[in-house]
């Protein structure tokens, strides 16, 4: 996913060719030690399993592994490392961890890219509009994840049903679950005959359990704004700490990357500065409680997202700063 969509009166083309170059070295930092994080929450976890210690760890641990996702999401876009066969298979590697194929979720997210905030079009927003209990419900997992292991087994089946996701793509997609489904559950077959819990404890209950953590960044992108075609309108950056910013690959500076996908995630920062010094104002952003409360309270009495106008913002901070939000 090499293209740059045109924002041209946002940044000059030489500034944006600088920030568009990509490094291995770069790369590798960052995913050798977010991995490396993995690892040792992960010795630690065995080090505490049993004792109330492992709590703590076990929710830091799952939550590492759910923001490996952010790692995938970048990876996908080739950015990371300049070495193109390193953003493919550590995408797939990192795709197969979290039950999330790398060539379907490519396909999905240049949808999304494409069509942002277009109900028909949009990858990652081809679905009915939120009521508080089905975001909720996403939210928490059981449909996020009932979503996603039905989707494998689907595509597995041969049916695919995806709007975004054209003909010739379809066999692509087929085989790949095919290959996933059938390591997972040879890794199951594995884990019964050596009667170990390992894959639980250390990969799918973390993962599983965990991830309301990893919607917080995944709902906060785009929901409750503008489904004009207008990244400046319709995206969102995330007010949040450095800690998170290096576990989610910078990609709470989201009005960034949509604008130009193609920066990798270590420049996003820089981009970010330079499109708001050029349009005079902060871009949408907001905490992730902050957004929460604001969205919650939007959804409560019966509303859905269908209540609120489609061309106009209906979350966001007011113009006082923190904590105000465009209210009824």
């Amino acid at each position: 996913m090499d293209e740059v969509f045109s924002r041209r009166k946002l940044i000059e083309p030489k500034a944006l060719r600088s920030l568009m170059q990509r490094s291995d070295l770069r790369g590798g930092l960052q995913a050798g030690s977010h991995f490396g994080a993995i690892l040792v929450t992960g010795i630690l976890l065995a080090m505490t399993w049993g004792s109330w210690l492992a709590v703590p760890v076990f929710i830091m641990h799952g939550t590492l592994i759910n923001f490996l996702y952010a790692g995938q999401h970048e990876l996908s876009h080739g950015t990371p490392f300049k070495t193109k066969a390193l953003n493919e298979w550590v995408g797939r590697f990192i795709g197969f961890l979290m039950i999330y194929p790398r060539d379907f979720d490519l396909i999905q997210h240049h949808a999304h890219h494409q069509h942002t905030q277009n109900w028909e079009k949009d990858g990652e927003l081809v679905r009915q509009p939120y009521t508080l209990r089905s975001y909720l419900m996403w939210v928490l997992g059981p449909t996020y994840w009932y979503s996603r292991i039905a989707r494998i087994i689907r595509f597995s089946k041969g049916h695919v049903i995806e709007p975004y996701i054209a003909p010739h793509q379809e066999s692509t997609v087929i085989r790949e679950a095919r290959i996933h489904l059938a390591l997972y559950v040879g890794i199951a077959v594995i884990s019964l005959l050596t009667q170990s819990w390992a894959t639980v404890i250390f990969w799918l209950a973390p993962l599983l359990i965990t991830k309301p953590i990893h919607q917080l960044q995944n709902t906060i992108e785009h929901l409750g704004l503008s489904h004009e075609d207008d990244i400046l309108k319709n995206t969102r950056s995330t007010d949040t700490n450095a800690v998170l910013r290096w576990m989610c690959w910078n990609m709470q500076y989201h009005t960034a990357h949509h604008s130009f996908p193609s920066v990798p995630f270590w420049k996003l920062r820089a981009l970010n500065d330079t499109i708001e010094d050029r349009i005079g104002h902060e871009v949408h952003r907001m905490g992730y409680i902050e957004f929460q409360v604001a969205l919650i309270r939007k959804l409560m009495g019966g509303k859905s997202e269908a209540d609120y106008p489609y061309d106009e913002v209906w979350i966001a901070r007011g113009p006082k700063g923190v904590g105000q939000m465009v209210v009824d």
